[in-house]
């Protein structure tokens, strides 16, 4: 993308709507009078009293103990340097984002005007009645030193600088598991840091609080090697001065060095510096966003390297989000008055030894990897990974207890992991886990309405985050004159106008032409017809000239879909297509359907429909629970729409036995399990909500799906449409480009699969 695009994409994605990245949600009911009474005036005066007769109940009638403030003066920030408290806003922001979808910690977002460690100090430590932790960010070295070290010592919450201990912490899980690796030992490796800053310091001092020897140690600034000669080193950094007389460079240091660590400029290791490491090197390029030699030159100098970068686009990407949100978490769960040392350590060892264990399958489907294990390219756990809150937070939690810095006690340890994980939530993580999935494989992907200034804003996101390969159909005088009107960066993109007779698009006519001639169409029909985008694009999915297509942004539904049924037709066995809506609310993915095609299927019809559905829903690494569903329940009422859902329960628990499938009932039973548990205990759904829907028919289904859009604040993603022999997707009329996004990874997840099932097919099978 260019420089001018993307600039304004982040301006535009901070600006629309509602500014900023975060907002404060209430939790209580906040609906009548009587609510409003007890959240303020008179009723919060209780709770007041409570809180003053015994401080600690502040965390019993407030939310400190799950608010953390993040905050920073601005005068490091990222890699921009000292910009300000105000626009260093927005990565605080962004950091707050973080702590809530991964581990569900609320945030305030505190920049402040204070440039000495007294001003900064001084605020800090008044605002610790407030907050149940202080992460520091983005603080110049080397004040952000004694600002931690003094807030620490002077406040009884726990406080942590992310930019020093978070990288010390991740990489040094990560060194430890490539040193067995490599068959290495951590007090015998030579090792090079290059780069003197906060993070560098205190990774420095986490290997040596992990058995690195400092007479091992050689450590690089912006003016060279650290050592006993230099006049101009603060005490921080003197204390890693080496007195080697035979190093002046950093070429000199990575001789026969057996990890080389840089935290510090992109580009200034060449491959002969690795060349010259010893046997089965590690080397950790964690500059951002361009490392200190890229992955690629890496590999291609050694074959024998373990590699790490700070980028999530190659393996072993050392991120600070595998340990912040859960050290927070674990020291908050325990009302830590501090994280120390012991808890750092025991964070380290908690992804060290994660990344040793086997991979659940959603990790693999995430990243599109088959079989992920323990070896070179997977030293640490992926951000991915649900496990990490269990893992990383209870370690840390034991650890404040053990060390005697935790003013709570956990007794019951797996009924903590289980209040760890509800507080994870699905509603984001399919949408994630998909991206990620379509990331490791993207498919060509045709758009059919290419002179449209979404099409082409969603085909050019899709490039650039590495989802789809897109190929646009239109006039292309037209196509490149909105590209260059919004400054698009889709130059080197595929544009075919059908409109322009080519040698191929009389094949496809005549291809046209045979299918069709015994239903009406002539070949001069059909020359006329291969000018339509949707036939086109239909053709070149059919011939494997694309692998999916995307339509329906100005035309109905039933336009778009007919020729791809003409061309492409459906599967084998498929007796008809269907349309599903992932619906992603807050308590998880429901799946829809049928909400856009069959207007009133029969049962034996319901019966393919819920097929289908089961297979699709598989495919988004979601175990289907199926309620077929009615005004009706289990027989309670009589009437065209309950004897049909019978029926069609009835031959789905006869011909699919293995199916998780029940009905008829009403949708509040199939999502309460409680409800559905005290009425009807024979219910195979027993346990917990259902999360597929098979509707009576497209009135319910879609309205239904609508209402809980528009009122219940639920995320859309569709209309997919099932049963195709090859992908075909139809958006709805108007949508967002959010939207088309969306529905262009999902096709490129069906593609993947199809293309999969196509070596042979394994579909499930009737019995």
């Amino acid at each position: 993308m260019n420089k001018p695009n993307r600039k304004q994409e982040a301006l535009n994605y901070h600006s629309k709507g509602r500014p900023g990245k975060i907002q404060v949600v209430p939790t209580k009911p906040t609906n009548s009078q009587r609510d409003l009474t007890l959240a303020y005036s008179p009723g919060v005066a209780e709770p007041c009293l409570r809180i003053a007769d015994n401080v600690e109940d502040v965390y019993k009638y407030t939310a400190k103990g799950n608010l953390v403030a993040v905050i920073s003066n601005g005068t490091a920030v990222l890699g921009l340097g000292n910009i300000g408290p105000e626009a260093s806003k927005p990565v605080m922001e962004g950091k707050g984002l973080l702590f809530k979808i991964y581990a569900d910690i609320d945030v305030f977002d505190l920049e402040i005007n204070a440039k000495t460690v007294d001003e900064f100090v001084n605020i800090v430590k008044a605002l610790e009645p407030t907050f149940g932790g202080v992460n520091l960010e983005d603080i110049s070295a080397p004040t952000c030193f004694e600002i931690e070290r003094r807030l620490k010592a002077e406040m009884k919450i726990p406080v942590m600088h992310d930019d020093q201990h978070g990288t010390a912490i991740i990489s040094g899980a990560a060194l430890m598991n490539a040193c067995e690796i490599q068959g290495k030992k951590l007090d015998k490796i030579k090792m090079v840091v290059n780069g003197a800053g906060a993070a560098a310091v205190s990774c420095t001092k986490m290997y040596l609080s992990l058995g690195v020897k400092k007479e091992n140690l050689v450590m690089f600034d912006i003016n060279g090697v650290l050592n006993n000669d230099r006049t101009d080193l603060d005490d921080m950094r003197m204390q890693f001065a080496t007195d080697r007389k035979d190093v002046t460079t950093l070429a000199d240091a990575m001789k026969n060095a057996d990890v080389f660590v840089g935290l510090s400029a992109g580009n200034v290791v060449t491959p002969a510096m690795l060349v010259s490491m010893a046997k089965n090197p590690i080397v950790f390029a964690m500059a951002n966003p361009e490392p200190e030699i890229s992955y690629d030159l890496a590999i291609a100098a050694r074959k024998d390297i373990i590699m790490a970068t700070g980028r999530s686009d190659f393996p072993n990407q050392v991120n600070n989000v595998l340990g912040f949100p859960y050290i927070f978490r674990g020291a908050l769960d325990v009302r830590a008055t501090a994280i120390n040392e012991e808890m750092k350590i025991a964070a380290v060892k908690a992804i060290a030894e994660m990344a040793k264990k086997p991979v659940p399958e959603a990790v693999n489907l995430a990243y599109g990897i088959t079989n992920l294990k323990f070896g070179r390219d997977y030293i640490i756990p992926k951000p991915m990974d649900q496990r990490l809150i269990t893992e990383v937070s209870s370690a840390v939690a034991r650890a404040a207890i053990e060390s005697g810095v935790a003013r709570k006690a956990i007794t019951d340890w797996n009924a903590y992991n289980e209040e760890l994980l509800s507080r994870l939530g699905n509603k984001n993580k399919i949408l994630r886990d998909v991206t990620n999935k379509a990331k490791q494989n993207p498919k060509r992907v045709v758009f059919a309405e290419a002179d449209t200034y979404k099409i082409l804003r969603a085909a050019q996101i899709v490039k650039d985050e590495g989802i789809a390969i897109p190929i646009l159909l239109g006039n292309a005088e037209r196509i490149k004159e909105i590209i260059k009107e919004n400054e698009l960066d889709l130059d080197d993109i595929q544009i075919i106008d059908p409109k322009i007779r080519t040698e191929r698009s009389l094949e496809f006519a005549q291809f046209l032409f045979n299918k069709r001639q015994r239903k009406g169409v002539t070949l001069f029909e059909a020359k006329k017809m291969m000018v339509d985008r949707n036939y086109y694009g239909a053709c070149m999915v059919h011939f494997g000239e694309a692998d999916a297509l995307i339509s329906g942004l100005t035309k109905d539904y039933a336009t778009t879909i007919k020729p791809a049924l003409q061309i492409i037709g459906t599967e084998a066995g498929v007796n008809r297509v269907a349309g599903m809506y992932l619906m992603i609310t807050e308590k998880g993915p429901v799946f829809f359907g049928d909400t856009t095609v069959n207007i009133n299927p029969t049962a034996q019809e319901l019966v393919d429909i819920t097929v289908l559905m089961e297979r699709s829903v598989a495919q988004f690494n979601v175990k289907p629970r199926i309620a077929i569903l009615s005004y009706s329940n289990f027989g309670s009422n009589e009437g065209d729409i309950p004897e049909k859902t019978r029926e069609t329960v009835r031959i789905l628990h006869e011909k699919y036995p293995d199916m998780v499938v029940d009905g008829e009932m009403q949708a509040n039973f199939a999502l309460n399990p409680a409800l559905l548990a005290d009425n009807f205990p024979f219910s195979t759904l027993n346990g917990t909500p259902a999360n597929t829907l098979i509707f009576p028919g497209l009135a319910s289904g879609n309205i239904a799906y609508k209402l809980l859009q528009e009122i219940g604040g639920a995320e859309a993603v569709g209309p997919i449409l099932l049963g195709m022999k090859k992908p075909v997707h139809v958006l709805q009329l108007g949508s967002s480009v959010r939207e088309i996004v969306n529905m262009v990874t999902i096709a490129v997840i069906d593609a993947q699969v199809k293309c999969a099932e196509a070596k042979p097919s394994k579909n499930r099978k009737a019995k």
